[in-house]
C-alpha cells in the first residue's frame, strides 16, 4: 500500500484554510495546502499580502486583519501550493490536481475541505447585460487593483456584504448614485424574535449600524422596500438604464454599471463530487454539507471548514478551520481525547457569538422571492440560455429535479457545471412541482471538477510525473 504524502492536505487558502494551516503545523502534522489563487486570502483577505491600496481607510480594519493571519500561515512552513486546482478526488484521498499544465497525484490520511463561499446567483431580467456585476465582483477590483467600476453605479439587492461595498466605494471617492434595498419589508418584523441570539455579538451589530451611518453620511441615498428591479439597454449593447418599483410606484434612472448581491452560499461542488450527505438550510436558502461538532463529514476522513460548511463569517471560518485540525490531529493520535478539547474549548467558546447572530441576519436579509424563483422571462442558465419559464414547462412534462432537467434542455451543462445556476434550478423546479427543495435535490458532480486539458489529464499517467515535489 502507497504511503501517504500528508497527514492533511487543506483546500483553500482563504481565513479557514490559512487558519487550519497554522493549526496542523502546531500540532505537528505533514501538511499541505493546495489553492487555485497565486495568493493566499481568499476572497475576504483578497491580496492582502500586497494590498495595493495606500489608504487602509477605504477596505477598513476588517480586511487588514487577514495581515497577521496571513504571516502566522507563512510562519507555519507547510507545503504551501499556489495556482493549483484539485480536478479529481479518490475514495483513497488520492487527489489529483494541476498546476501550469501539467498534473499530478498526491495522497493524505485526512481531507481538509476550506472552498469558502460563492455569492448567490441573482437571476432577474437583464442580469446577463454587460455592465451588470455583483457586489464581490467590486471589491475585487479594489483590493487587487486599486480600482472601481466605471459610474453611474447603483447597488442593488440585500444582505451586509452591499452595505460593506458602498462604504468602501464612498471612501475611495467613488461616486454611488443609489443602494437599492430589495430585502422585504417583513424581515425585520419575522427577525426580530431571533434579536436575543443576536445581542451576543454585540460588535457585529455595531458594526452593521455604523456602515448604515456612514452611508448616511456619504450622502448615498438609500431606498427601501425596492421590487420589480429590471436592467436594461437602449443602445442595443451594454446596460444603460433600471428600472424598479417602490412605494408603489414605478421609477427609472440611468446606470453604466449596477453591482447587485443576494448574500453569500456555501461553494458545494466539490464538496458534492465527494458524494457526502448535503442538506437543506431554510434558513440561509442554500445546501450546506452535513457536519459533526468537529466539521467531519458523511464520509470518514473528510473535513469541512469555513463557509463551505455554512455562512458564518470570515472570523468564524478561522475557528471553525483550527476545530478541524484539532479534530483531525485527534484521530491521527497527535493529541489525546482530554488534551484535544482542552485545546477546543477556547476556540469554540470564541465562535459561539458569531453563530448566534446567524439566525438574526439569516431572516433579516433572506432574499425577496423573485430573486429565489424568478419570473418566466428570465434567463436561469446563462451557459446555455435557460429561462426560468423552460424550467417550468419542462416540470409539467415530467421533470422532477435538475439532474432531469440537464437531459430535458441542458440546464446546468454549460463551462461552469452549473456553479451559477443550480441553486436557482433546484429552487424553480422545485416551487413548480410543489415539492420541497431537499426532494428535489441538486447536480451530480462528476469530475473533473474543474475544465482541465487533454495534455493536463495525459501528464498524470507519464512515468517522469512525479506525485510529490
Amino acid at each position: 500500500m502507497t504511503t501517504p504524502d500528508y497527514d492533511l492536505i487543506i483546500i483553500g487558502a482563504g481565513p479557514a484554510g490559512m487558519a487550519a494551516a497554522e493549526e496542523a503545523h502546531r500540532q505537528g502534522l505533514r501538511c499541505a495546502l493546495l489553492d487555485e489563487q497565486e495568493e493566499a486570502g481568499g476572497q475576504i483577505y483578497r491580496a492582502i499580502g500586497r494590498a495595493p491600496l495606500a489608504d487602509e481607510r477605504i477596505l477598513g480594519q476588517d480586511y487588514y486583519h487577514g495581515r497577521d493571519l496571513l504571516e502566522a500561515f507563512e510562519r507555519s512552513g507547510v507545503d504551501y501550493r499556489p495556482g493549483t486546482t484539485v480536478w479529481g478526488i479518490e475514495d483513497d484521498l488520492s487527489l489529483d490536481v494541476s498546476r501550469e499544465g501539467v498534473s499530478q497525484r498526491l495522497r493524505t490520511r485526512r481531507l481538509l475541505v476550506a472552498t469558502g463561499a460563492q455569492e448567490r446567483p441573482v437571476p432577474f431580467p437583464g442580469w446577463t447585460l454587460p455592465g451588470v456585476m455583483t457586489g464581490g465582483a467590486a471589491q475585487i477590483l479594489l483590493k487587487s487593483s486599486a480600482m472601481a467600476p466605471p459610474g453611474p453605479i447603483v447597488l442593488a439587492g440585500s444582505g451586509p456584504l452591499l452595505l460593506l461595498v458602498a462604504a468602501q466605494l464612498a471612501r475611495a471617492g467613488v461616486r454611488v448614485e443609489a443602494l437599492l434595498d430589495t430585502s422585504p419589508r417583513g424581515n425585520w418584523r419575522r427577525a426580530a424574535r431571533h434579536l436575543p441570539g443576536a445581542l451576543k455579538n454585540p460588535s457585529l451589530l455595531a458594526k452593521g449600524l455604523g456602515l448604515l451611518r456612514e452611508i448616511r453620511r456619504a450622502g448615498i441615498p438609500h431606498l427601501k422596500g425596492v421590487d420589480g428591479l429590471e436592467a436594461f439597454s437602449r443602445d442595443g449593447e451594454r446596460l444603460t438604464h433600471l428600472r424598479y418599483r417602490q412605494a408603489g410606484e414605478s421609477r427609472e434612472r440611468e446606470c453604466r454599471t449596477l453591482l447587485v448581491h443576494q448574500g453569500v452560499v456555501p461553494n458545494v461542488q466539490l464538496t458534492r463530487a465527494l458524494e457526502l450527505a448535503h442538506d437543506w438550510d431554510e434558513a440561509q436558502q442554500c445546501w450546506r454539507p452535513r457536519l459533526d461538532a468537529w466539521g467531519e463529514t458523511s464520509r470518514p476522513g473528510v473535513f469541512v471548514a469555513g463557509d463551505s460548511g455554512g455562512i458564518a463569517g470570515a472570523q468564524a471560518a478561522e475557528e471553525s478551520g483550527r476545530l478541524a485540525v484539532l479534530g483531525i490531529a485527534g484521530q491521527l493520535g497527535r493529541v489525546n481525547t482530554e488534551a484535544r478539547d482542552r485545546l477546543a474549548a477556547p476556540v469554540r467558546a470564541r465562535l459561539a457569538p458569531h453563530l448566534a447572530i446567524r439566525p438574526f441576519l439569516d431572516v433579516l436579509y433572506r432574499p425577496a422571492r423573485r430573486f429565489l424563483v424568478p419570473e418566466d422571462d428570465t434567463v436561469v442558465c446563462r451557459c446555455e440560455e435557460v429561462t426560468a419559464g423552460e424550467l417550468r414547462r419542462i416540470a409539467d412534462a415530467g421533470c422532477r429535479g435538475p439532474n432531469q432537467a440537464k437531459a430535458f434542455c441542458r440546464a446546468g451543462m454549460g463551462p461552469c457545471q452549473g456553479r451559477l445556476c443550480g441553486l436557482t434550478v433546484s429552487q424553480v423546479i422545485a416551487d413548480q412541482c410543489n415539492e420541497p427543495v431537499a426532494a428535489v435535490g441538486y447536480y451530480h458532480i462528476r469530475p473533473p471538477i474543474k475544465p482541465l486539458s487533454l495534455g493536463e489529464l495525459a501528464s498524470l499517467s507519464d512515468p517522469d510525473t512525479p506525485t510529490r515535489n
